[in-house]
């Protein structure tokens, strides 16, 4: 995945708007959104590692990775697909889990990964060194850099979902 946008209470309805787009490449083998039958899931599924990119629980937790795009940084290291569900299947709140992972998280490959829960969101990053920060209110956007980056891309698809929730909130997007 390497374009994300999201509202996290900033909506009067919802708390949590998130509009993606997954960047893979087309040979790597995934399964279609779905709820799976061996995990308490929904999600798309890499058939590859087994993990996920994205993915929700019915207790109100979801969890997004991309990758980090850097040539200077090594692409070895444990699946980032498994930060996702790990989070998903386990008891951890989502700040919870980003903290404990801190001491791990250079286990994994370059990653940025967000959780949420019913009360927080958090932002957890592995490069250049591992750090987590609280999610605050508000629109923010992710991409394949360091959280709320500012790249073109991030702030056209960020300011597409700011005039979206200006208008209302409730058309197509």
């Amino acid at each position: 995945m390497c374009l994300i946008a999201f509202a996290w209470k900033a909506h009067p309805r919802w708390r949590l708007l998130l509009a993606a787009n997954r960047d893979e490449f087309h040979a790597r083998p995934s399964a279609a959104l779905a709820r799976w039958d061996d995990l308490p899931i929904i999600a798309g599924r890499d058939l590859e590692a087994g993990g996920t990119w994205l993915g929700v629980t019915d207790d109100a937790r979801c969890a997004v990775v991309t990758n980090v795009r850097d040539p200077r940084q090594s692409q070895t290291g444990r699946s980032r697909g498994l930060l996702v569900r790990d989070y998903l299947v386990g008891k951890a709140e989502a700040t919870g889990y980003a903290n404990a992972l801190l001491h791990g998280a250079a286990d994994y490959r370059p990653f940025n990964l967000l959780t949420f829960d019913a009360r927080a969101g958090c932002y957890l990053g592995n490069r250049p060194q591992p750090h987590a920060q609280a999610v605050s209110a508000g629109i923010h956007g992710l991409s394949n850099a360091d959280f709320n980056a500012p790249w073109p891309k991030t702030r056209i698809l960020t300011q597409h979902l700011q005039d979206w929730i200006d208008d209302g909130g409730d058309a197509e997007f």
